[in-house]
């Protein structure tokens, strides 16, 4: 559980020094074999999981105190929405926010014959947006997060992604089966852990050499990497209430204090207006723009189904983080704080970032996206800052927003992870020690590292691929899980002996 993913990631490491150019083409393969092969079944299983995630909230099964009736919270309502806010997100809402809507807007999917950078152009890319980061990627999380929290507090299972699959197939889960998927989840969150933070990577190396006017090249990243992986360590370190929440809970008030100020210093008025046309617009292509149905096939794989797939790689060991602060709060609180609650915010993450960015681009005659075009995504963030009179300092708090980010995220997962790699692990003894954690940290740094050496932001894509592809079924797995409790009512779920 510990050595076997470890050691193969290492080796993947090497491989990937030695025989970049190879390694490159065998990914760029896998990849286009999976999303040719099984976009559909990504597609299906997100929507699949909203339609599961409202069924449960309305029966009877939304009632249980997870960990049952006398269990007491961890953490408050506003620190457990923060720690599940800062835990999931990561980076990408920062990297992608500004980045994403500019590929969107001047080169919309040719299907729906927009002409780029028109009016019907940005209602699309901010209708995307919310596709993209809100409700259908929070249920992958909320779906795994929900089902391990039942049946590690409820059913007092081990703490295992193999836990997940009892309600299915009883205690043949813990067996051999159930180790592999354990390990198998371990390379797919590392996987989709060194994909967020080759972003956050390219992000923060784009803000320090915008606002220093240089071009730290490999050494800036190596530095960046350093610091954000010994950074969490620290926050290891100090536990989950220091930590942690104590990390999310200021990064939530620089997430609001960024909002607001986009929302004062921006073209309000326009980002209004494009927030009402995109969230209609949501609504009304939702079922078919999630299955790739009115899209260009290509564009659907590319933008959709990687986004799908980046979610579904940190999603099973992300669920045992999420799963252990649930307990003390019930069922239908779970899918509030981990679905409704962060959609929402964001959607008003999206109208602010996202719309500033829609439309000062089509005010300025694209100058946003040609700087894309230019220099790639990394610099998009600080420039449309810039543009809103924003200054170093502004710089300087995203910057600063981006580290904590995934500080934040990391620490959680690697807690998870190693976790998951170390015997004993129990509700009265949740954490690993220091060691195991700081090997894992060290392992996702170089896995990042080499990502954006070797493939820059293609190479993030197809490892978010590559990683979401297995987790897809464990998913998958942990929704039937689900479906199963809730059919069989609260009882199914009930505390060992009550």
């Amino acid at each position: 559980m510990f050595f076997t993913p470890l050691g193969v990631l290492l080796a993947a490491v090497i491989v990937s020094l030695w025989q970049g150019a190879a390694v490159v083409a065998a990914e760029t393969a896998i990849n286009d074999w999976i999303l040719r092969n099984f976009s559909p079944l990504f597609a299906w299983a997100g929507i699949g999981f909203l339609v599961l995630l409202a069924g449960i909230a309305l029966s009877p099964l939304g009632g249980l105190i997870i960990g049952g009736a006398e269990a007491k919270p961890i953490l408050t309502r506003w620190r457990w929405f923060a720690v599940t806010l800062c835990t999931t997100i990561a980076t990408g809402i920062l990297f992608w926010g500004a980045a994403e809507p500019l590929f969107h807007l001047n080169d919309p999917p040719a299907m729906l014959g927009l002409q780029p950078g028109s009016d019907a152009a940005a209602t699309f890319a901010m209708s995307t947006m919310f596709l993209h980061w809100t409700l259908t990627p929070y249920a992958i999380y909320t779906v795994a997060g929900l089902a391990f929290a039942l049946v590690y507090y409820n059913r007092r299972e081990p703490f295992s992604l193999s836990s997940l699959f009892v309600p299915l197939i009883g205690q043949r889960a813990h067996g051999p089966v159930g180790t592999g998927i354990d390990i198998i989840c371990l390379y797919a969150l590392v996987a989709g852990m060194a994909a967020s933070l080759g972003a956050g990577l390219l992000a923060l190396a784009g803000g320090i050499e915008g606002i220093g006017g240089f071009d730290g090249g490999t050494a800036l990243r190596w530095g960046i990497a350093a610091a954000i992986v010994g950074s969490f360590l620290l926050s290891a370190a100090t536990g989950l209430q220091k930590g942690i929440a104590g990390l999310s809970v200021l990064n939530t008030w620089i997430f609001f204090a960024i909002i607001a100020f986009v929302l004062i210093a921006g073209p309000t008025a326009d980002m209004f207006n494009l927030s009402l046309r995109g969230t209609f617009a949501y609504f009304q292509t939702f079922i078919p723009r999630n299955l790739g149905l009115d899209v260009d096939t290509s564009w659907h794989r590319q933008w959709t189904i990687f986004n799908w797939a980046n979610w579904f790689a940190w999603a099973p060991v992300t669920a045992l983080f999420l799963g252990r602060l649930a307990v003390g709060y019930s069922v239908r609180a779970f899918i509030l704080y981990n679905l409704i609650l962060p959609s929402l915010f964001g959607a008003v993450w999206m109208t602010a970032i996202a719309g500033a960015t829609i439309a000062l681009d089509q005010q300025s005659g694209a100058s946003l996206y040609a700087i894309l075009t230019a220099q790639g995504p990394d610099p998009v963030l600080f420039r449309l800052f810039s543009a809103l009179g924003g200054g170093p300092a502004v710089a300087g708090v995203v910057l600063f927003a981006i580290f904590l980010s995934y500080v934040a995220g990391a620490d959680a997962n690697v807690s998870a992870m190693s976790a998951l790699s170390t015997r004993g692990i129990s509700p009265d003894a949740p954490e690993a020690p220091l060691w195991v954690q700081a090997a894992w940290g060290v392992t996702v740094g170089l896995v990042a590292i080499v990502l954006v050496a070797g493939g820059g932001i293609d190479g993030i894509r197809m490892m978010s691929v590559l990683g979401g592809f297995p987790a897809l079924f464990v998913i998958i797995g942990a929704a039937l899980s689900l479906t199963v409790m809730a059919v069989r009512g609260r009882h199914e779920a009930a505390p060992a002996g009550s």
